[in-house]
């Protein structure tokens, strides 16, 4: 058993996570594929396999709302320069354009007040186009989830249709993401991993998201269900875009070349920075990943041509969990894997 195989084993048996199911490729030389553990925290529940599928949380802002934004402005059909206002009239600042919500640089707060109400009945939109802003635009990072509600309100006001089917249609289908959705069927229930507890039981094939509860299952933040092989083919849009009908070669080349705070367009960027993220701090310069509060990560390292997905359902044993510390344990141990395996060959 791999190195980081024996890790995650140890953390179902310790109870820190229910299962996990994690996707590795070495470009197309290697591929390492583990799944362990169960759905539900009970032993007894179903076990989780490679076709599990997963809340995946905040990694809708770089799977579905980033690709969508950069195909659009791609074919011409918006400017990054684009100031919000230009689709959303009502929005307040005139200064924030579609790149710096891209960026998290729109100087809008994280979030909005009382975003964990799961069942408030007011107008999730127009509380956020009357935020106020934190600072100026273009001045800082500061992750946003309502400028990723907007671009992908955009996403669906300029290709005229709603976000789930402008992903489907340009995203899903063309990378062969077969058991990606939002507000997934009714049908692959039995194999979605459930969230977390709530009042009604738990959250299980509907978005653990508020906001995207919400606004119907589906934002430009949250509420994607994929699978861990899905995030592993869409990986490969970003490693070999002249090979897949994701985005060119020249456009993936601008959502790096100016990061801010470590920050590119959606992507988080590992610079060598002392802030140690996600993916460790043994990746290659410019390696680039995002994660989800669900407990889901992927990231793409283009020097060795590696991803590695990690699919978890750690908000099913509460808020309060290990993931934050558990993920660069993982990415470091599937380096020494990999490592020991060059070294046998």
């Amino acid at each position: 058993m791999d190195m980081f195989e024996r890790l995650i084993s140890v953390w179902i048996k310790n109870k820190q996570i229910p299962g996990a199911v994690v996707d590795v490729r070495m470009g197309d030389r290697r591929h390492i594929r583990f799944s362990g553990g169960h759905l539900f925290s009970d032993e007894a529940s179903q076990p989780m396999t490679m076709s599990t599928v997963f809340d995946a949380a905040s990694l809708t802002k770089v799977v579905v709302t980033l690709p969508s934004i950069v195909q659009l402005a791609q074919s011409g059909k918006l400017l990054l320069s684009d100031p919000i206002q230009k689709y959303v009239p009502k929005f307040r600042h005139d200064r924030v354009t579609i790149r710096h919500c891209l960026q998290h640089t729109s100087g809008l707060p994280a979030d909005v007040p009382g975003y964990r109400n799961r069942y408030a009945t007011g107008d999730l939109l127009r509380e956020i186009v009357e935020q106020p802003l934190e600072f100026e635009p273009g001045r800082r990072v500061l992750y946003s989830d309502p400028g990723m509600i907007l671009l992908g309100l955009i996403v669906s006001l300029v290709a005229d249709q709603p976000l789930q089917d402008y992903a489907r249609e340009h995203i899903f289908t063309p990378m062969g993401m077969h058991n990606s959705s939002f507000n997934p069927p009714e049908s692959w229930k039995d194999r979605i991993a459930p969230t977390e507890w709530c009042e009604t039981g738990y959250l299980h094939g509907v978005v653990h998201d508020e906001k995207a509860h919400r606004l119907g299952g589906a934002s430009g933040s949250a509420g994607l269900f994929t699978s861990a092989a899905d995030l592993s083919r869409y990986a490969l849009g970003w490693l070999y875009p002249e090979r897949y009908p994701l985005l060119s070669p020249e456009w993936v080349k601008k959502c790096f070349e100016a990061p801010i705070e470590q920050r590119g367009w959606g992507w988080q960027v590992w610079q060598g920075q002392e802030e140690i993220l996600s993916c460790g701090k043994n990746w290659s310069i410019g390696s680039f990943g995002h994660t989800g509060f669900t407990g889901c990560s992927l990231w793409i390292d283009p020097v060795r041509e590696l991803t590695v997905v990690f699919m978890t359902n750690a908000v099913h044993l509460g808020r309060d969990n290990a993931i934050r510390q558990l993920r660069p344990q993982l990415h470091d141990a599937v380096l020494s894997a990999i490592s020991e395996q060059r070294s046998n060959e």
